[in-house]
């Protein structure tokens, strides 16, 4: 995070949100406006205080779901791209949070190619911070008109250029006066709020999904229970549990002209939803209410808030009842790393449940220090992996269906690839077996497929598959238990077209223990399957 922000500052021009910085010593109805007291919880709007809030409108904020970084839009601000040539200027401004002091530090304006002399606004943050979404479309650089484009941190420091997503017939639904978007944390969902009628201000909220040439859907409305006729719904975030859905409407029995609302998906088709409710006041008042965001723990709500202000709007945060809370998640960090020298490396990574092998969210690892981070909702099992040109992945499995959902939760694990090259061994720990049997599971042919498709796409590669155990039981019985269970990997593998020439399998029995056999991690370490890489 700090690589993050130190070079993103070097390339910037650097300047405060407030022309001049306001008393820190705040009176108190601005730091803490609105107190209301419900069910032994005291719900507590607090204002971010003169670091992000200034004399001018700040709007949308956008908090990553590590919680340590806020994008915002300033309106009308004399450091603005267009401050001098169109009236209501708007461009976008960041905080990070110090993790010691838990406060935010002063606001900066970002660099071109983020601001550009149009309108400007982030949608949403990836969980490793490597990835925006952006307001307006973008081609080869240049400004094409509405839509949304996706940048991602490059190894200079800077954000590449933002590139349009390619959304099917996009431009039948975005004809009204204003739209925006949102994504899933797990990148391959899309919400947009926008209307098919020419200067329509009735909004509705589409959704659609990534598809595998890396283009995305025609977008489906989330159905009649969140799309009312004749009302505006607008500003969607999707928590980070997938089913939690917060949006904006100016539909009958609201505060105000519009308020924030929770909705709950209730199966795969987008369609059926639970009642939309109103979370009422303080976070809903008597004015317009939109721009709903939360971190992945679900603690804290940030919104844009016109009440008690330092200027036009400013951005506050809530926390939120447990009621009103998305369902928790996982949160897994970690380090991608080249298994042969031991450097970070900069990848791709890709995350499937377990044992359908659907896909179910992509990121990135750091070009930094190959660091990453995910959002996984609890009660699944998943297969996950880094992919990197030229290197295998040792993929590693996360259980979280066997895991008591007690409340927001981070898990490290590291990742590795490994070259391929002729004596490489990668372990396939997506490989299982029943006890003392040697059948494959069917969870392990998602493991098995990606040795296939090695296969397939290095015609000269040969491996030798080996099975090894721990030291239990008798040398015999464990020689022959891990020799069936390679035998059975390479029969699966010839199964799917792989010349027999190309494939041996052994079993090594308790033989080539890689750790001591002296507690239950070390014996389940020492229980695997591998494949040798022998020609390439």
């Amino acid at each position: 995070m700090k690589a993050f922000i130190s070079l993103i500052l070097a390339t910037a021009s650097v300047v405060p949100v407030l022309a001049q910085p306001l008393n820190d010593s705040l009176p108190k109805l601005v730091q803490q406006k609105d107190n209301i007291i419900t069910a032994n919880t005291i719900i507590k709007i607090e204002n971010m205080g003169p670091n992000i809030n200034s004399e001018f409108a700040e709007l949308r904020p956008t908090i990553s779901p590590d919680g340590t970084l806020l994008f915002f839009v300033c309106e009308n601000h004399p450091s603005n791209t267009k401050y001098n040539s169109v009236p209501n200027s708007q461009d976008i401004w960041f905080a990070e949070k110090d993790t010691v002091t838990g406060k935010w530090m002063e606001a900066h304006h970002l660099p071109y190619p983020l601001n550009t002399v149009h309108y400007n606004a982030v949608y949403w943050v990836s969980p490793d911070n490597l990835r925006i979404l952006i307001r307006g479309a973008f081609y080869n650089g240049a400004y094409n008109g509405r839509g949304v484009s996706m940048c991602t941190l490059q190894e200079n420091g800077r954000f590449s250029e933002p590139e349009a997503l390619r959304i099917k017939n996009y431009e039948k639904y975005d004809r009204g006066r204003q739209s925006g978007a949102t994504m899933g944390q797990d990148g391959k969902t899309l919400l947009l709020y926008m209307t098919p009628e020419q200067g329509g201000a009735a909004n509705d909220i589409f959704v659609c999904f990534l598809q595998p040439d890396r283009t995305w859907s025609e977008p489906k409305s989330l159905g009649k229970k969140i799309n009312l006729p004749d009302f505006d719904e607008m500003t969607p975030y999707l928590s980070a549990d997938g089913v939690t859905l917060y949006f904006s409407s100016n539909r009958p029995g609201g505060l105000g002209d519009n308020d924030i609302y929770r909705t709950r998906r209730l199966d795969n088709s987008w369609q059926k939803w639970s009642d939309p409710v109103n979370l009422g006041a303080p976070i809903n008042t008597e004015n317009w209410d939109a721009f709903f965001t939360l971190d992945a723990g679900g603690e804290y709500a940030y919104l844009t808030n016109s009440e008690n202000t330092l200027g036009e709007s400013d951005i506050v945060r809530v926390r939120l009842m447990e009621q009103e809370k998305p369902d928790p998640v996982v949160m897994l960090t970690g380090n991608v790393y080249n298994k042969k020298t031991g450097l970070p490396i900069s990848a791709n990574l890709v995350y499937e449940t377990l044992p359908d092998g659907n896909v179910a969210g992509n990121g990135l690892s750091s070009p930094f220090d190959g660091a990453f981070k995910m959002v996984l909702p609890y009660d699944k099992n998943y297969s996950i992996r880094a992919t990197a040109d030229h290197f295998f992945a040792i993929s590693e499995n996360l259980n979280l269906d066997s895991l008591v959902k007690q409340g927001f939760k981070e898990i490290h694990k590291d990742l590795y690839l490994v070259p391929i090259e002729i004596g490489s061994v990668v372990r396939l720990n997506n490989v299982f077996f029943d006890f003392d049997k040697w059948a494959l599971r069917p969870e392990s042919f998602l493991e098995l497929d990606r040795v296939v498709k090695l296969l397939e796409e290095n015609p000269t590669i040969e491996i030798e598959l080996s099975a090894h155990t721990d030291s239990h039981g008798s040398d015999e019985y464990n020689f022959k238990l891990s020799d069936n269970r390679a035998r059975s990997v390479m029969e699966y593998i010839l199964s799917k077209g792989i010349a027999k020439s190309r494939l041996t399998s052994q079993g090594y029995g308790e033989g080539k223990p890689i750790v001591p056999n002296d507690t239950d991690e070390n014996r389940q370490l020492n229980r695997r399957v591998e494949f040798k890489i022998v020609k390439n």
